[in-house]
């Protein structure tokens, strides 16, 4: 696994925004997909966004397009998640994961090594 951290967390009111970020290992950071997931209490881990290590392809869950926008910046070795307009399903805890396949496979492989991820409460 490619070691990440991952920050930006919080507590907010619905409706509002938060930015995650996650720093990953330089060493393999340039040809790898970047993605986030979310696991909320009780529930199994899903797919959130994704985004190929060129920038442009990126994929979002039905559950956040529009409201997400998934960043990176290959100088930095950092992947963003821009989060808008979030509502209380939104709360879970957010994981980073970085691997070298298709933005689109990425959102169906079960991975089953994590970071700690950072935790995203939405209060209504």
């Amino acid at each position: 696994q490619v070691p990440v951290v991952e920050s930006g967390g919080g507590v907010v009111q619905a409706g509002g925004s938060l930015r995650l970020s996650c720093a990953v290992s330089g060493r393999t950071f340039r040809d790898h997909t970047l993605g986030w997931f979310r696991q909320a209490s009780g529930k199994e881990r899903e797919f959130v966004a994704a985004i190929h290590w060129n920038g442009v392809d990126t994929a979002y869950s039905d559950a956040v397009k529009g409201r997400v926008t998934i960043s990176r910046d290959n100088a930095k070795n950092t992947v963003s998640l821009q989060m808008n307009n979030l509502k209380p399903e939104d709360t879970a805890v957010y994981y980073c994961k970085a691997d070298r396949v298709p933005v689109q496979i990425m959102a169906r492989v079960v991975y089953s090594a994590w970071g700690q991820g950072t935790e995203v409460t939405v209060s209504s």
